[in-house]
């Protein structure tokens, strides 16, 4: 017994070793290494910390803003009120999109965006809206004339007066959860999505019905980055100062090109962005931040796509919630993925191991593909 016991110790102090060099480590990876900090260096950095140390509170007090100090407020030059007014919203989605891109908003409103379609055929309240800035001064006055004129058409813009651009999106993202938590506060899910997204509708509203019977809480899904560092490459358009951001490592957070809340955790974040300083521009991880503030952790959902499209495949289709990067092939994709033959593929035995088969060839591969992970093809 006493033998073992010395063997015990022994473990117990070689892994407090291990345990103190690795933060010597990471310690000198912060503080001595600055000059030479070039994209492995930096992920060395981020994921150390976030596996070693995985506390930000610090940051959030350091972002807090100061009693008293509000943001910006920004008026409304086009809203719904109405909108989620006397009824059950089961999804309220927002639409990401620039004022130029009547297109893509067209094809979302044809397909997935199309709440007569998702009330009729799928049995759900859903509300769509396009969400933007106004048209940079250079395009002058007649954009914003004919955004007014398509909101008179189809009553789906929200626009508040900012200038619509990349480095406002946490702008856009305040704009939404201000919008929620004011005119919608009874919607059960909240999603975020670009405007260049491809969603399944039939298998996310599927998907949500049956979380909303079960009345699920502090829920948070997309396609997650744990410990993704800062970009400091000042050719990247996302380059994020020290000044702006100096610790190694973001909070976990989903891709901003698609997720989806629960409305306990929409408050919370609506909560939160109300007391951090907004200046970070990359609305996903200002969204980690707010999110991380008040506890609420992302869940990894292996059928939310990455940067990459998703394979043409039913066997792919059966199972899928988004896939990115979907401009000009969105109506035939909605087409093709929501045809009832999709849900016959798999069934029976051979079915099985057929999609199994087919799945693996196309998502597991050797070289990376920022899409769905290999893991995809065995759920």
């Amino acid at each position: 017994m006493n033998l073992r016991m010395f063997v015990n110790g022994r473990r117990v102090k070689k892994w407090q070793f291990v345990q103190l060099f690795a933060t010597c480590f990471i310690l000198s990876l912060m503080f001595f290494w600055e000059p030479i900090d070039n994209h492995i260096v930096s992920h060395v950095k981020s994921y150390s910390y976030r596996y070693l140390i995985n506390n930000y509170d610090f940051v959030n007090d350091t972002l807090s803003l100061k009693p008293g100090s509000d943001g910006a407020r920004y008026p409304y030059l086009i809203n719904h009120e109405e909108k989620c007014q006397a009824q059950d919203v089961l999804l309220l989605l927002f639409v990401k999109t620039a004022p130029e891109n009547y297109n893509r908003r067209s094809a979302i409103r044809k397909t997935w965006g199309n709440e007569r379609y998702i009330q009729t055929q799928l049995n759900a309240n859903i509300k769509t809206l396009f969400v933007l800035g106004t048209p940079n001064p250079l395009k002058g006055e007649e954009l914003q004339r004919k955004l007014i004129w398509e909101d008179q058409m189809y009553n789906d813009i929200i626009q508040q007066d900012f200038v619509d651009s990349f480095y406002n999106l946490t702008l856009k993202l305040l704009l939404q959860f201000s919008w929620a938590n004011i005119f919608c506060p009874r919607a059960k899910f909240l999603m975020t999505a670009d405007d260049d997204i491809f969603i399944h509708m039939p298998n996310l509203i599927e998907y949500l019905q049956s979380l909303e019977q079960i009345g699920v809480q502090d829920f948070w899904i997309g396609r997650v980055h744990r410990g993704a560092p800062p970009i400091r490459d000042k050719s990247s358009k996302y380059y994020v100062s020290y000044e702006m951001y100096q610790w190694p490592a973001y909070p976990d957070y989903t891709a901003g090109a698609a997720y989806v809340i629960s409305s306990d955790v929409a408050t919370k974040v609506y909560s939160a962005s109300q007391t951090l300083n907004t200046s970070l521009y990359i609305d996903d991880v200002f969204m980690g931040l707010c999110a991380n503030k008040m506890g609420i952790v992302p869940q990894y959902h292996v059928f939310f796509s990455g940067e990459g499209k998703t394979p043409y495949h039913p066997c792919i289709y059966e199972k899928m919630m988004t896939s990115h990067g979907h401009v000009q092939d969105l109506q035939d994709l909605w087409k093709d993925a929501t045809d009832p033959k999709v849900k016959t593929i798999s069934k029976g035995f051979f079915g099985q191991i057929y999609c199994r088969l087919i799945k693996i060839a196309l998502l597991c591969k050797l070289s990376y593909v920022d899409t769905y992970p290999c893991r995809a093809a065995f759920v």
